[in-house]
C-alpha cells in the first residue's frame, strides 16, 4: 500500500498537477497563462532559439559569446518564499548537488557548464546535443531495433556507474533525458541537476520528485534515492524501448502508484516474445519490487546487456 503521505499528497494535487505528472503527458502545463515570451538572455548567454517547453521551465538555445559555444540552457521559476526555510534548504541542496554534478566528466553524460538565477528563475547552462531524445522511440510502431536498444541502454547504464562512483545520483532516468544522435554514434545523459532544481522548486507544494511510472517502489513508500533507484528507473526505459509500453501503467496515478509498489512488472517476453530468455531475466533483475535484490551496480547491468547482445548477434 501507499504511505498515508503519498495518499494524502495524491489527494491534494490540483488537476494541473495531475496532468503534469502523467507519464504519457507532454503537453506543457501553463495554468491557464500564455506562455512566457522568450527571453533575450540569462547571465551572458544570448538566447537564439526555444527547444521545448514544459509544465515547470523551458529549454532554450542560446550562445556564449566568452567561449563561443553553442550552449542548452534550462529555466525554472523557483516560486514560495524565498525566506521559507524549506525553500531556503532545497535551494542549498540543489547547490550542493550542483557543484558535484559540474565535476562529472564522462563522454556519454552532457556536461553542466555553469548555473545561475535571475529574477526569481534559476538555469541550467549544458553543454548542447544534438540529436533527438529516446522518446521519440517509445510507441510500437518507432522502436529501435533490440541489439540498438541494448547498446544505447548499456552506455547510458556505464554513464550511470561512473555518476554513482563520484556520490551523483541521477533521480529522473527516462527515453526524454536521452538523447540520441544515430549517425554520429553519440549516446548523451542530460539533466544530471535538474532533478534537484525541480525538487527545489516543488518544495513548498510537496509534489513528487521524478517521473511517476519510472520511479522505484521504495521512492513511492517514503524511502530515500539511492543508485538502485536510478537502476530501476533505467529498467523501465529498456522495457519501454524495447516493447513500446511501460511496465506500469494506469488512467489513474494513485492506481499506478499502487502497482508500481505491489505489483510484479510484466515479463517483457509477453510483448515481445521473439526476445530471449537472458534479456527478459536482465529487465527483470533492473525492475526487481525489493531494492536489495535489483542489480547493485549499473555496470553489472551494462555488462549484462553486452554479453545478451553479443550472444544473440549471428557470426
Amino acid at each position: 500500500m501507499l504511505s498515508s503521505g503519498l495518499r494524502n499528497l495524491w489527494q491534494d494535487l490540483s488537476a494541473s498537477a495531475r496532468q503534469a505528472l502523467s507519464p504519457r503527458s507532454s503537453a506543457p502545463a501553463t495554468n491557464g497563462r500564455a506562455a512566457m515570451p522568450m527571453p533575450k538572455r540569462f547571465g551572458r548567454y544570448l538566447i537564439d532559439a526555444v527547444l521545448g517547453r514544459g509544465s515547470m521551465g523551458a529549454v532554450y538555445r542560446a550562445h556564449d559569446p566568452q567561449d563561443d559555444r553553442v550552449v542548452a540552457i534550462k529555466t525554472l521559476a523557483w516560486g514560495g518564499d524565498a525566506e521559507d526555510p524549506a525553500t531556503t534548504e532545497a535551494h542549498a541542496r540543489f547547490m550542493a548537488e550542483l557543484h558535484t554534478a559540474r565535476r562529472l566528466d564522462h563522454p556519454d553524460i552532457v556536461n553542466l557548464h555553469a548555473a545561475g538565477e535571475e529574477h526569481g528563475v534559476a538555469y541550467l547552462v549544458m553543454e548542447f546535443a544534438p540529436g533527438e531524445s529516446l522518446d521519440a522511440h517509445t510507441s510500437a510502431e518507432r522502436l529501435l531495433p533490440a541489439h540498438e536498444v541494448l547498446h544505447i541502454v548499456a552506455r547510458v547504464a556505464d554513464a550511470l556507474a561512473y555518476a554513482h562512483r563520484q556520490g551523483v545520483l541521477h533521480r529522473d532516468i527516462k527515453p526524454a533525458n536521452i538523447i540520441v544522435h544515430r549517425a554520429m554514434g553519440s549516446v548523451k545523459l542530460t539533466d544530471f541537476g535538474v532533478a534537484r532544481l525541480l525538487d527545489a522548486a516543488r518544495t513548498r507544494s510537496g509534489t513528487l520528485l521524478g517521473t511517476p511510472a519510472f520511479m522505484a517502489p521504495e521512492l513511492l513508500v517514503g524511502r530515500s534515492a539511492t543508485a538502485r533507484s536510478d537502476i530501476y528507473a533505467l529498467g523501465v526505459t529498456l522495457f519501454q524501448l524495447l516493447t513500446g509500453a511501460l511496465p506500469h501503467e494506469s488512467s489513474s496515478m494513485a492506481q499506478l502508484m499502487r502497482s508500481i509498489v505491489n505489483v510484479p512488472a510484466p515479463d517483457v517476453r509477453t510483448l515481445r516474445p521473439e526476445l530471449g530468455a537472458d534479456l527478459a531475466n536482465a529487465v527483470a533483475l533492473a525492475l526487481e519490487r525489493r531494492p536489495e535484490l535489483r542489480y547493485a551496480d549499473a555496470a553489472a547491468l551494462a555488462e549484462d546487456l553486452r554479453r545478451i547482445d553479443r550472444e544473440s548477434t549471428p557470426t
